[in-house]
């Protein structure tokens, strides 16, 4: 077993990705939002046992800069020992969905992961951001930094006993590795140089896109997947069930499994259960009415007109219906952005999890929305889905970074 910590674990989709891989054993995992640090607690801890969780450390949601500062000697003795950190720091200040601002104090996180990296020395690096990430925050006062370059830049200086990282990153679309949504992310990986490895980080990549086909037909799976074939068996027509979680909400049953995709995130589950966090929204009878004309007339996987806007007094930037047949869009933590392919109502947190290739016995924990000042300290499920890492990718990936490792030092 290869070992690793979980940087900005968020859910836990990265860490589900290395437990499913089957070579990868967990240390700790640090998260601050204790919404989302519930939901990887109950699924990879207390479910599955996948972290041999250190006894100094609570097993709790933690602030990066509060462990290193309160368990910094306890880091130390880590030094050296372990095989790889992975994750990124939170992406809203870099993304181009939002409203990208350099002076985003979550983009001081970019030094808190740096210290981090410096004091525990793991051998290889997995680093993951948005696209935003690599590009410069021109509409400053002042011309901002491209902070891909910096963390390359940080990472690969010897500075004292840190050696460096050879270091490469380039932006990777998750749609290219069986996922059902356009989702490029930065993708950076290093490699300690003392290591001397037969590998530089530019045959991560190449690796990856080798394995992917092998990967995937071993899953009974490919590369083209969309929409339909993502959730089909989750429609609202199947069955309504009171929800198990929500006073006055309904949830759906399953349908069988129609495509590879259902019949693979749905292993183990019996078509008798009910899925998890699949809550429907209480639409009002006016918004029904307004997202049938929309299914009826909107040109798919586009927002909105400002015609259609206009018909309905909309002031909401994006809503887009989606198209059966194709993958969505890139899913963000706001579900009303787009619309279902055939019902006339958002997604729901099952649905999403599905867009994330999230196994359906993966429960999610917390509340499902929030909304006003609430949302820069709560974390609802549909934004833990948004924010993670698909765990088909994540898999693939970490099979990579243990043949790096396994045949990596001369």
């Amino acid at each position: 077993m290869y070992h690793y910590i979980d940087l900005f674990a968020g859910c836990g989709g990265l860490s589900l990705g290395l437990f499913n891989s089957g070579v990868w054993k967990g240390v700790f995992a640090i998260e601050k939002s204790p919404d989302a640090f519930e939901t990887l607690h109950y699924n990879l801890i207390q479910q599955n046992n996948h972290f041999n969780w250190p006894s100094w450390l609570p097993k709790k949601n933690h602030d990066i800069n509060h462990i290193m500062k309160v368990y910094y000697n306890h880091l130390s003795g880590l030094s050296g020992s372990i095989d790889l950190i992975a994750g990124g720091p939170p992406c809203q200040g870099f993304s181009t969905a939002g409203k990208r601002q350099e002076n985003d104090n979550r983009n001081k996180l970019i030094g808190s992961y740096i210290q981090f990296i410096r004091i525990i020395k793991p051998k290889i690096i997995f680093f993951e951001n948005v696209k935003g990430f690599t590009q410069q925050f021109d509409k400053n006062k002042i011309k901002g930094r491209v902070y891909s370059e910096y963390v390359k830049s940080a990472l690969s200086r010897k500075t004292g006993t840190f050696n460096g990282y050879n270091v490469y990153g380039k932006l990777v679309d998750f749609l290219d590795y069986g996922i059902p949504q356009k989702r490029t992310r930065f993708i950076l990986v290093g490699i300690r140089k003392d290591l001397n490895s037969k590998y530089s980080p530019k045959d991560f990549f190449k690796i990856l896109e080798n394995n992917k086909n092998t990967f995937l037909k071993s899953k009974g799976l490919s590369t083209n997947n969309n929409l339909e074939g993502a959730i089909s068996d989750l429609l609202q027509k199947n069955n309504e069930i009171t929800s198990p979680d929500s006073q006055g909400f309904k949830a759906g049953k399953y349908g069988d499994p129609e495509t590879a995709y259902q019949r693979y995130l749905r292993e183990g589950i019996s078509l008798d259960n009910y899925p998890d966090s699949h809550r429907f929204v209480n639409h009002k009878k006016v918004t029904i009415k307004k997202f049938q004309y929309i299914l009826k007339t909107a040109d798919k996987n586009k927002t909105l007109s400002d015609e259609l806007k206009k018909k309905f007094k909309l002031k909401k930037r994006t809503l887009i219906p989606l198209a059966a047949n194709m993958p969505t869009a890139t899913i963000t933590t706001l579900p009303d952005d787009y619309l279902h392919y055939k019902e006339p109502r958002i997604f729901t947190v099952r649905e999403y999890a599905r867009l994330q290739s999230f196994h359906d016995w993966y429960e999610f924990k917390g509340k499902y929305t929030t909304g006003g000042l609430l949302r820069t300290q709560e974390v609802p499920r549909y934004s833990q889905i948004g924010n993670a890492i698909p765990p088909l990718f994540s898999e693939q990936a970490s099979l990579v970074l243990m043949e790096i490792l396994n045949n990596g030092t001369r």
